[in-house]
């Protein structure tokens, strides 16, 4: 019998059993043991040996430019090369054993993430700046993750099933399509590729890593696994990935650890033919350029790629408008709209525009912005100073063709880092700002007095990744559900108008420019893109 999957779900049980302060305890407590060991240098993994190059990069937190997280080695294509070599001598047996061998080691490995769980999340709030309840939910995410895997692999048997074809009683000399034949016994497997290139983004360095590395690993690949490591930089828990899954006993050359720029350790895997496919999850630009660079070259690669949203809302008139402002907020500036699924687009029906932004506003004012890691700190710092210098521009391309409600400016604050107020503002859809991805905490509000024009509105991008509803009327719900152009839809959800997919709920996957492959994440359809399909036929003599 297969063993049941069960989401993790961390601060939703402390809070039901009315152990709050444990969980704030706990943080904190997690907190200042995993800062004793910031500022240390660290290796890269090649074939389970460690691995330096000739320079250093120095990795510091967002929160505050003067905490060095630690140093790292600066790799280069020689590295990659050489894990490439390792990741396909490893590959023989890896892809080899049986797959329950392969769950039992994820099983264990998401068992001690489990145990690891607040240590975690305190290294991902110092390391890319967010809140301990976001960082709790993507360590649980992580753990998922591996969990659901390991349990689809289970419940398909490792993918494997047998069919037959009936003998006849009559035979023919030669053969032909459909001619009578003996009796064949089948065997229809999905089979791994080889080696993997996974490249991380910086938003979601733990589960997004974990959720992309383990798709490839349990299905019998190996990985060379490259964190974000230029501009916006989380190498620190990619190395804690590699230690986990070490102890959970993965064996040595299965997944390999390298940092250091794209230019050289994400384009060696990109363009090097022994690398059978690329996960990769970041902006569709990156992703684009990737796949014109093997299909340009006449080459063949798996891509297994998510790239980003432009997501939007629709507020109707018949909605609840308390759920909609309160999912608005959260969506839009959650972790400074640094998500692929953040809602940057709103569009509501000019009846109740106007009390739909006081409302808006009038929380906004109160929410807390500076150190994450503080309990009552909704918004933190933007990850670099990149980021920074977009919110700026961005401020004034709106000031030239709109208005800014609210926000607009940086924060005045003791902490070394990039703070700045969250934005609400008007601008017309035909606006390149309404089109493009910003990855900031920026939300543009739209008016519309047809609902069919929302709906036209919301489609008209180049992306396709998340979408969410607000109204109480059962038609305009049918015909947004039928219309709109997006992966992960939700309606009327208080909690989040656009982001919090749920591991083995939802399945978190892009249309359009947003993906490739049409196939989500945390999904039963997932696991079988990292493998190739065979099917084996022996004719039984009769």
């Amino acid at each position: 019998m297969s063993k049941k999957f069960i989401n993790e779900s961390t601060y939703k049980y402390f809070l039901n059993n009315g152990k709050e302060n444990e969980f704030d305890k706990f943080f904190d407590e997690a907190l200042a043991k995993v800062k004793k060991d910031f500022g240390k240098t660290h290796h890269m993994y090649i074939g389970g040996k460690e691995v330096d190059s000739d320079s250093i990069i120095t990795e510091r937190s967002p929160i505050n430019k003067d905490i060095i997280v630690g140093y790292f080695q600066n790799g280069k294509r020689e590295h990659v090369k050489i894990a490439i070599n390792s990741a396909k001598n490893s590959f023989i047996n890896w892809s080899n054993i049986n797959y329950k061998e392969r769950i039992t080691v994820f099983r264990r490995f998401a068992d001690i993430l489990s145990k690891n769980k607040f240590e975690l999340a305190a290294i991902l709030s110092i390391e890319n700046g967010k809140s301990r309840y976001e960082s709790i939910g993507e360590v649980d995410e992580a753990i998922d993750f591996s969990r659901y895997y390991a349990s689809e692999l289970e419940i398909n048997k490792g993918y494997i099933r047998k069919t037959f074809s009936e003998g006849s009683k009559m035979s023919v000399a030669e053969g032909f399509q459909g001619a009578p034949s003996n009796s064949e016994k089948v065997i229809i497997r999905l089979m791994p590729y080889g080696v993997f290139g996974v490249i991380a983004p910086f938003n979601f360095p733990l589960s997004i890593s974990v959720g992309m590395s383990i798709g490839a690993m349990i299905s019998g690949n190996c990985v060379i696994f490259k964190p974000s490591s230029t501009d916006n930089m989380t190498m620190y828990i990619g190395l804690k990935i590699y230690e986990l899954l070490k102890e959970a006993g993965l064996p040595d050359g299965v997944f390999n650890y390298i940092t250091g720029p794209g230019s050289e350790v994400g384009d060696e895997l990109v363009i090097n033919e022994e690398v059978s496919g690329i996960v990769f999850t970041g902006s569709r630009t990156v992703g684009m350029n990737m796949l014109a660079k093997v299909y340009n070259s006449k080459k063949q690669k798996v891509f297994v790629v998510e790239m980003g949203g432009k997501n939007p809302v629709i507020i109707s008139k018949n909605s609840d408008l308390e759920s909609a402002v309160n999912g608005v907020l959260s969506a839009a500036f959650g972790f400074s709209g640094q998500k692929c699924s953040a809602l940057s687009r709103v569009y509501i029906h000019e009846s109740i525009k106007e009390i739909f932004i006081s409302r808006l506003v009038g929380k906004l004012r109160n929410l807390e912005i500076g150190d994450p890691t503080k309990k009552e700190v909704f918004i933190g710092p933007l990850i670099s100073e990149s980021a920074y210098k977009r919110y700026v521009d961005t401020v004034d391309k709106i000031k030239t063709a709109g208005r800014i409600i609210y926000g607009g400016s940086k924060i005045d604050t003791p902490l070394n880092g990039f703070y700045v107020e969250p934005i609400v503002a008007e601008l017309r859809h035909e606006h390149e700002l309404v089109h493009t991805e910003l990855f900031l905490p920026i939300l543009i509000v739209i008016g519309f007095r047809e609902f069919e024009s929302a709906i036209h509105m919301s489609n008209d991008v180049e992306y396709g990744l998340t979408a969410g509803l607000y109204s109480n009327n059962k038609k305009e719900i049918e015909e947004f559900t039928k219309k709109i152009e997006a992966g992960v839809i939700y309606i009327n959800r208080a909690i989040s108008a656009t982001t919090g997919a749920i591991v083995g709920i939802h399945t978190f996957v892009g249309w359009k420019d947003s993906g490739l492959t049409g196939k989500g994440t945390g999904s039963k359809f997932y696991l079988p893109q990292f493998m190739r399909e065979q099917s084996i036929s022996i004719t039984k003599e009769d």
